[in-house]
């Protein structure tokens, strides 16, 4: 776990501080959030989703095998649970009701909890006999009425008729078409379900998922694949947020999940609030013998405030397009002016099997947006192999003028650019204390020369400093004093690189070199706790209390004048995300 300054970097949860002062307070805390160099980190989300589970308080409707399921769903009220036989098969098109209260209703699956995976692990096929299965013929399974809300399911598989290939397998939202707030499905929890279309001819998508307060939990969400046409385990683009997407296995051939992509039916709505952690993201080698069309595995054309920590992206290769894992490319879809690609945090995750990195962009080249702004990446693996999954082996490609983009303590091993750069100069640019391989072009871009060109044309007054560029000249990055050019990778120091031990040896010249004195590249521990769990499904222990958090400094009771530094500690116990920052209710900014 890396020091920020009087905080840490843990693994989840986040909590807000309530502070009043001046505005040389702001000042202060905004240069404390960063880390060396960096002109301005995303804000973290300033909402979650709690999926706490409430115990049912009313009355329980049971849905024999061939009984009547949209009843029970009709005639539910908060509090109740509804409980469909296991194994048994429902088939139709089920709508969610709008049902007056506030209190939860339970779907769940008849057999014992003993049966299930227990909260915190991840359910998974070799369930499936024990699950009851909603199954679509024509139109989605499962679908809502207008401002539907408070609804969870627990152990259920959806699935479409053998053969059938179905668009929207759960739709939230958009049947008919939400077009006010209030009309929007809300407080909706997926807990330990399977997703999947049919193996033979696949589906366009698990979740049509546009509902606030919605989350999918320890799901398995898979066979989301087409012909000619973008595919999606999970889709967002008209709800306001927020989201939580935590220990799932997600799988589909175009974006295993994205936001954006259509245009909202609310103006000014934006996607907000996202927390995606614990996931495994990943396409099957196999399809690359088929003619699926595959894009990317995460994606967003219009979100904001979207934190991605401790997942795995895993298999991602050159087709439909150039083979980016990660693409973050606002879109506003020719009239959302207002459409902001923005204050994304993607920490402790690993992309691997890839065959290039990041496609970042700072305007819709085809529209009107509201631009790309503060993107973070900071201690996350990345391991790229163009030879191996086609494409230019970039770590990241970075056009249209994106401002506030953060690289900071990333371990790299790629056979592309590191950086390559096109179509207008992004100010704030840091890329600080990252380990990687220099190949041909390292930092470059259209029409340039590598190295002092490139940067001073498309990342001028870039912070470029304490970054190891094995096998890279020197003399190209001489006005960016600071950085490391150990000839070749054995120079590095690795633990062992070929075992896929990327820790520094302790007689790595590297070691405590960085900015904040502690290794280059990643914190390796961090990202292998942060993961530990992610391909098995098991995210260990649930998340049993909330956060607490206490002003250190000043002291309570101080009087105060002139600049001021704050501090705060916080703990949980599952670990601590970020300490979002308010001033007399206004956000400030966060320590991530």
């Amino acid at each position: 776990m890396r020091a920020c300054g009087p905080s840490s970097v843990v693994t989840s949860g986040v909590v807000g501080l309530l502070l009043s002062g001046s505005l040389t307070v702001l000042l202060t805390l905004l240069l404390l959030a960063a880390p060396a160099g960096a002109q301005i980190l995303p804000s973290l989300p300033l909402r979650y989703v709690d999926t706490t589970f409430v115990p049912p308080s009313g009355s329980t409707l049971v849905v024999p095998a061939g009984g009547d399921f949209q009843a029970a769903l009709n005639a539910a009220q908060p509090g109740d649970v509804i409980t469909l036989q296991a194994g048994a098969t429902y088939t139709g098109s089920f709508t969610l009701p709008n049902t007056p209260g506030a209190g939860w209703i339970t779907v769940r699956s008849s057999a014992p909890d003993a049966s299930l995976p227990p909260l915190g692990t991840r359910v998974n096929p070799s369930y499936a006999a024990v699950l009851p299965k909603l199954v679509a013929t024509s139109g989605p399974a499962l679908q809502t009425a207008p401002g539907a809300h408070h609804f969870r399911f627990i152990g259920v598989e959806v699935r479409p008729a053998p053969g059938v290939f179905i668009f929207d397998l759960i739709q939230l939202g958009n049947a008919p078409v939400s077009n006010t707030a209030t009309t929007i499905p809300h407080h909706l929890v997926f807990d330990r379900v399977y997703v999947h279309g049919d193996p033979t001819v696949g589906g366009r998508r698990g979740f049509d998922l546009n509902a606030d307060y919605s989350a999918v939990i320890d799901s398995y969400v898979s066979d989301f694949k087409e012909v000619g046409a973008d595919t999606q385990a999970i889709l967002v683009f008209n709800a306001y947020g927020p989201f939580k997407f935590v220990n799932n296995y997600l799988e589909a051939a175009g974006e295993n999940i994205m936001f954006g992509g259509a245009g909202t039916s609310i103006d000014g709505l934006t996607p907000s609030d996202a927390e995606i952690r614990g996931n495994y993201f990943f396409k099957p080698a196999a399809w690359r013998s088929q003619s699926w069309s595959i894009k990317n595995l995460f994606e967003l054309k219009h979100a904001q405030r979207v934190l991605l920590d401790g997942n795995i992206f895993d298999q991602n290769w050159q087709s439909a397009q150039a083979g980016f894992a990660i693409v973050l490319t606002v879109r506003g879809e020719g009239r959302m002016t207002w459409a902001p690609v923005q204050d994304v945090l993607f920490r402790n995750n690993i992309v691997r099997n890839t065959a290039q990195g990041v496609n970042i962009t700072g305007a819709d080249s085809s529209g009107p947006s509201a631009g790309g702004h503060r993107m973070a990446f900071i201690d996350n693996l990345w391991l790229i192999n163009s030879a191996q999954w086609g494409g230019n082996g970039e770590l990241a490609q970075i056009a249209l003028r994106p401002d506030d983009i953060t690289f900071d303590h990333n371990t790299i091993d790629q056979d592309g650019a590191i950086i390559f750069a096109d179509l207008g100069a992004s100010l704030g640019f840091t890329y600080t204390n990252n380990l990687i391989a220099h190949n041909g072009l390292g930092i470059a871009g259209s029409g340039t020369a590598v190295g002092n060109s490139s940067l001073a044309t498309y990342f001028p007054g870039a912070s470029v400093v304490a970054n190891v560029l094995w096998g890279g000249p020197a003399a190209n990055y001489s006005n960016y004093p600071g950085n490391f050019f150990p000839s070749s990778v054995n120079l590095v120091g690795f633990v062992n690189r070929a075992a896929g031990d990327y820790h520094l040896a302790l007689t790595s010249p590297y070691k405590n070199a960085a900015t904040d004195g502690t290794d280059i590249g990643a914190d390796l521990d961090a990202v292998t706790l942060a993961t530990a769990g992610v391909v098995s499904g098991v995210s260990g222990p649930p998340d049993t209390s909330a956060p607490t958090v206490s002003l250190t400094a000043p002291p309570n009771g101080a009087s105060l004048a002139g600049t001021v530094t704050i501090a705060a500690i916080a703990a949980d116990n599952v670990g601590v995300g970020g300490v979002q920052f308010k001033l007399d209710g206004a956000n400030l900014g966060a320590r991530v």
